[in-house]
């Protein structure tokens, strides 16, 4: 396994520049670019959501993030297919350069127990039964002892579910606002949360849209547990643990929503 003494993102992207995991990503080529959207309204459910996430494939490697729909140019596709990684890890898009991070980190460390993953099985069915299976997965990442209360990152209503069956508080925080499926207002400014809470459950998406760093140096100050799922970073988030991240739940292409068939999540960290 890597051993990592990274502190910030940009560090990890200077640590991959520079050799530091591997092969030269300036000798390595992304040869596929594509876009997955998604729109979902589960059964019984008040409110449903959109995704799109930009994938790059490297040799067996696939790497993702997220971005906000419909927000991707047209040309970033056409910018992706062909370049080394050296060049998309430059790429003036944040969401180009983190794809191409992951995709680069999947190829030299993927989850296998040899790079600390353990394997998770989520089972076939509905997207809702599948999306629950997930959600036990990653909450119980969180310290079986404790915590009191939960800052909620990247807001999904499955998650929340499991909070609530375990009785732990929680305060849901999204970019987007809105509330949540109990009519919960959702919280915009996750700064302005963390010194009320005692832990963290944030999505990859962070990585994406810049605001994971703020949830690393907070963990990092003060030891809340910071607890990650992530489809966007499945690859880059585990490069943190041990400096600031308890845990990962991660989900590399292809997600849990796009079949109804068995799947497999990887878990670092956590005390279960």
């Amino acid at each position: 396994m890597h051993e990592s003494s990274v502190r910030t993102v940009d560090e990890l992207f200077s640590s991959v520049r520079t050799g530091g995991y591997g092969p030269d990503p300036a000798r390595e080529h992304i040869a596929l670019a594509f876009t997955t959207a998604q729109a979902v309204r589960h059964h019984g459910r008040g409110s449903g959501y959109r995704n799109e996430v930009l994938s790059l494939r490297l040799d067996g490697a696939v790497g993702s993030c997220a971005v906000e729909p419909g927000a991707l140019p047209a040309t970033a596709l056409d910018d992706c297919v062909g370049a080394t990684v050296a060049d998309l890890l430059d790429h003036s898009l944040l969401p180009v350069r983190m794809a191409a991070l992951d995709a680069y980190l999947m190829h030299v460390c993927p989850h296998t127990p040899d790079h600390g993953a353990r394997p998770y099985a989520l089972p076939a069915g509905s997207s809702l039964h599948r999306s629950r299976a997930r959600a036990r997965a990653v909450v119980d990442l969180l310290p079986a002892a404790g915590p009191q209360r939960v800052l909620v990152v990247g807001v999904v209503n499955s998650l929340l579910e499991r909070l609530r069956e375990r009785g732990t508080a929680y305060v849901p925080c999204d970019l987007k606002g809105g509330t949540t499926e109990w009519g919960e207002p959702v919280r915009t400014d996750a700064l302005a949360e963390l010194e009320h809470c005692d832990a963290m459950l944030a999505s990859g998406m962070t990585l994406g849209n810049g605001t994971f760093q703020m949830l690393l140096d907070h963990a990092t100050a003060t030891g809340k547990p910071l607890v990650m799922f992530a489809q966007t970073g499945s690859a880059v988030l585990p490069r943190f643990l041990g400096a600031g991240v308890s845990a990962v739940s991660a989900e590399p292409y292809p997600f849990f929503w796009l079949d109804g068939g068995p799947g497999v999540i990887h878990r670092y960290g956590g005390t279960r």
